[in-house]
């Protein structure tokens, strides 16, 4: 996925005002009061899933780990000790697991702590305005730029589905965005986070990044960086750090996938299975919301309105606040032989990566796709269309590790 840079836009005229209005309002849906930490106590084809195991979990298995995951992790030659000790570190490429099987993601509690966070890089997939011209098939022209606007604080009574999503690479902590969508065989319930296939893998080149976890609401105040320069874990994480305890994401992700998207990109999306770093409530009943998933896969030209939200992280923003950007949609085609992407003009930068696209479909917001690559000049973003690929692994992940 992609996060942003963008510059001002023009206004679009008064449907595209309208339809943005009505987008907004929809997502400022209602989630419950901010509490301490402690209050919040193989897929078909198209979806590599993985397993992971968490050295956090009760019952049954060596070391504190749920039963037949010790076993893994000794398969992979990781000691879980060693591991939180500072083996993750090891990125030699026969440690640096890339099947969708192999992933793997032991907790380490309080790692992710404030400075970390806000130290974390953007994860940007970007084109250059040559390869987005030489596209072929369905792509439309490519669209002003749409100047990213602040959303309100608090950020949970707003936009309290979306968050930031952590992890570590090779060069280091890296951030995207990240959104909480529903559970279709739990409801009410739901643990899952949908996010891009970069923020999670890094493709065709490597494996499996580390240490991923999800902090909704993340900064839920907007607090400045001077504001923040104290700051508590709840302060910036008022509903908890969630680690990744299972993540999938499209096999062509996985082979296909590049540094600047390559044929990945149109396949670029993820889900995580999530569980807290303290606490027993899930992520749904803890953040108090959470959004459908239209796979209907729509043709932009049949779509009035799409929104972008996300965390932009590259200059000129900083990556602590959220921000979103709404634009009728167009199309963009990087091979005839792949599937058409969505673009909308927009100023985010890097740190957006991975963040949810919203329409309204019935007077029901719901995610529609996630902000995958876009240009150097950052004066647009593109994001998959999800369709049965990648409705099948929602599917997988729902009912295979959605109730743990």
């Amino acid at each position: 996925m992609r996060s942003t840079r963008m510059s001002a836009a023009p206004r679009r005229g008064r449907r595209t005002a309208l339809a943005a209005a009505g987008l907004v309002a929809a997502l400022a849906l209602t989630a419950t009061a901010c509490g301490s930490e402690q209050d919040k106590t193989d897929a078909e084809p198209g979806g590599g899933t993985s397993q992971a195991a968490d050295a956090g979990d009760a019952g049954g298995g060596e070391g504190g780990l749920a039963a037949g995951l010790a076993d893994r992790l000794k398969e992979h030659g990781i000691d879980v000790d060693q591991w939180k000790d500072g083996g993750w570190q090891n990125w030699d490429e026969d440690k640096w697991l890339s099947e969708a099987k192999d992933f793997v993601n032991p907790v380490i509690e309080g790692l992710w702590k404030p400075d970390r966070m806000k130290s974390a890089k953007e994860a940007d997939k970007t084109v250059t305005t040559k390869d987005a011209a030489a596209d072929q098939g369905a792509t439309d022209p490519e669209p002003a730029p749409v100047e990213a606007v602040a959303e309100r604080k608090p950020y949970h009574e707003n936009a309290a589905p979306v968050g930031k999503v952590f992890f570590d690479s090779p060069e280091g902590s890296m951030v995207c965005s990240g959104t909480v969508i529903k559970d279709v065989n739990h409801p009410g319930k739901s643990n899952l986070v949908w996010t891009a296939g970069h923020c999670v893998h890094a493709g065709g080149s490597g494996g499996w990044y580390r240490n991923i976890a999800f902090v909704p609401s993340y900064n839920d105040y907007g607090k400045s960086e001077a504001e923040l320069a104290n700051a508590t874990t709840t302060e910036m994480a008022p509903y908890g750090t969630w680690w990744a305890d299972w993540a999938s994401t499209s096999d062509e992700w996985i082979k296909g996938g590049s540094e600047s998207g390559g044929d990945g990109a149109a396949y670029d999306y993820s889900v995580l299975h999530v569980k807290p770093e303290q606490g027993s409530k899930s992520l749904e009943e803890t953040v108090g919301a959470a959004l459908e998933v239209d796979f209907s896969a729509p043709s932009a030209t049949e779509v009035s309105s799409m929104g972008a939200w996300g965390y932009p992280a590259a200059p000129p923003y900083n990556g602590l606040e959220m921000f979103k950007c709404v634009d009728r949609p167009g199309r963009l085609s990087l091979s005839p032989s792949l599937p058409t992407m969505y673009r909308i003009g927009c100023t985010m930068t890097g740190g957006s990566s991975g963040g949810g696209w919203f329409r309204v479909v019935d007077g029901e917001t719901k995610l529609v796709s996630n902000t995958s690559i876009g240009p150097l000049e950052n004066t647009w973003l593109a994001g998959p269309q999800l369709g049965r690929s990648a409705e099948a692994m929602y599917q997988n992940m729902s009912k295979t590790y959605g109730g743990q």
